[in-house]
């Protein structure tokens, strides 16, 4: 059997493929790679489909050991990668052989790498995906020193290129969001939004959690409770606090609290990579 042992998983990995969207309907979020882009960029890499499962590492430190012939990639904010010691860099097809050790180091900006190997991380399927959802539970618990886990057969061919880029994490995020659907329910929603807001140490894969000056409810529904409706990825939800919560991956499929505005797909990679202190505000489109 084709497999990988966990030396060390680091701070916190995960197994995640592309999710399981569609149950919304029986209370279970998408889930997913909270960076779909570097996700599906070191599964080409590989030589994989793009949405095969790979391993998530927040901050990085992750070291597992192959038992098999592969080929890997790590993507995500630029960071160092070595096989049996030996520095092989990130975000490139690295060829290892059975009995070799990778390990990626921690990145000095951005907050998850993706680790793709060929054939895929092929643990049992929950509701059409191998991801882990950590807000129900749902999915492959999260590594620990000694899993092994079972790879996939190969069956592409590594994508390489002359040179592939890491996107570093930049201090402070432009974010654009469109408005609604209850913006009304806020004093000066756009001009709150555009306002800077912080990252906090709160966050996680279920949201983004912000500090700054707290948003004010319009006077109309200061005392006013909203029944509980459908969220999405991305929609900005505003507690009683005042202060913004940002929805990942592994939110809520209903909330209570009034949704400012939603994140455009394309810019929630930047925000998954978002550490606390970082600077955030929203371009309202």
């Amino acid at each position: 059997m084709r497999s990988l042992e966990v030396v060390s998983p680091g701070p916190h990995a995960l197994i995640e493929d592309l999710g399981r969207p569609g149950y919304a309907h029986l209370g279970v979020a998408p889930s997913g790679a909270l960076d779909a882009a570097s996700l599906r960029l070191a599964n080409r890499l590989a030589g994989n489909p793009e949405g095969f499962a790979g391993v998530e590492a927040l901050l990085g430190g992750l070291s597992v050991r192959f038992t098999t012939s592969a080929t890997v990639a790590v993507t995500g904010p630029p960071v160092a990668v070595d096989v049996d010691g030996r520095s092989v860099g990130s975000h490139t097809p690295v060829a290892v052989r059975a009995g070799q050790t990778l390990a990626v180091g921690t990145p000095a900006v951005g907050l998850r790498c993706y680790l793709a190997v060929s054939g895929g991380i092929d643990v049992e399927e929950v509701l059409g995906s191998r991801s882990r959802d950590v807000l129900s539970g749902i999915g492959p618990s999260p590594l620990s020193a000694g899993d092994v886990l079972p790879l996939g057969v190969a069956r592409g061919v590594p994508a390489g290129a002359d040179v592939v880029v890491p996107a570093a994490a930049p201090p402070d995020l432009v974010v654009p969001v469109t408005p609604g659907p209850r913006d009304d329910w806020l004093a000066s929603p756009a001009a709150g939004l555009s306002a800077w807001w912080t990252v906090t140490s709160e966050s996680n894969r279920v949201g983004l959690r912000l500090d700054g000056t707290p948003l004010r409810r319009a006077e109309e529904f200061a005392e006013t409770e909203l029944p509980s409706e459908g969220v999405v990825t991305g929609a900005i939800q505003v507690p009683p606090s005042g202060l913004p919560v940002v929805f990942l991956a592994d939110h809520p499929t209903t909330g209570g609290y009034p949704v400012a505005a939603v994140v455009r797909t394309a810019a929630l990679g930047a925000l998954a990579q978002a550490r606390p202190g970082t600077r955030v505000r929203f371009r309202v489109t």
